[in-house]
């Protein structure tokens, strides 16, 4: 196995964990809220573009199908915690707040995956479909950096639309957190992606020199 796709792939199924986990806090831009999840979710992005373009299609799609294991590993393992019975030395509030924390709804624990899975894929084929379509073939260069931010910002508003309306659709008015949580990923995967394949890219031929 070449040193890049072993070293990706073991930082993808960290980012596949960590990424429910970090959802929990919100943080802004300007006035746009957006919950910080995104960032180990774009790294997500980063990663399977990578793959993609360094050892094919196919290859990606596993590695983002491979995803889900560690996904429902951390799942089952939280749930587990959860239902121990707790230290009687483990402060009342920290124990409320790990609680607060990860005692998720099963709708929001449902729709992470389904969201996962569908967009992730999607932001792999776009990826593909458009390599051969610049004018170095897809190479390198400035349309391979185009094709990251396409990919990525089609793939995180379809992640957006299907995660909120699978989660929250029917407990609130969904509409603002939509707009919202779809202008600030779709920003971030045109202002970010890019230069994160970029350099993911140099780093994978760096580690297989």
């Amino acid at each position: 196995m070449p040193r890049s796709l072993f070293v990706l792939t073991m930082l993808y199924g960290g980012m596949t964990v960590i990424a429910g986990v970090l959802a929990y806090k919100q943080f802004a831009i300007g006035p746009i809220v957006v919950e910080s999840g995104i960032l180990a979710f774009l790294l997500l992005v980063v990663i399977s573009s990578t793959l993609a373009q360094l050892f094919g299609k196919a290859v990606a799609n596993r590695v983002v199908l491979w995803g889900f294991m560690p996904l429902a590993i951390s799942i089952v393992l939280l749930g587990i915690v959860l239902a121990l019975p707790p230290s009687p030395d483990m402060p009342p509030e920290n124990l409320a707040a790990f609680r607060q924390v990860h005692g998720q709804t099963p709708r929001i624990m449902a729709a992470g995956p389904v969201a996962y899975g569908v967009s992730l894929l999607l932001n792999v084929w776009i990826f593909d479909k458009l390599r051969g379509r610049g004018p170095d073939g897809g190479g390198g260069g400035l349309w391979l950096m185009a094709r990251g931010a396409i990919a990525s910002a089609i793939s995180q508003a379809v992640d957006t639309l299907i995660f909120i309306t699978l989660a929250f659709y029917g407990e609130f008015p969904i509409g603002p957190l939509l707009v919202g949580q779809a202008i600030a990923k779709i920003v971030l995967s045109l202002v970010l992606v890019p230069f994160l394949i970029a350099g993911a890219l140099a780093l994978a031929r760096r580690l297989d020199r």
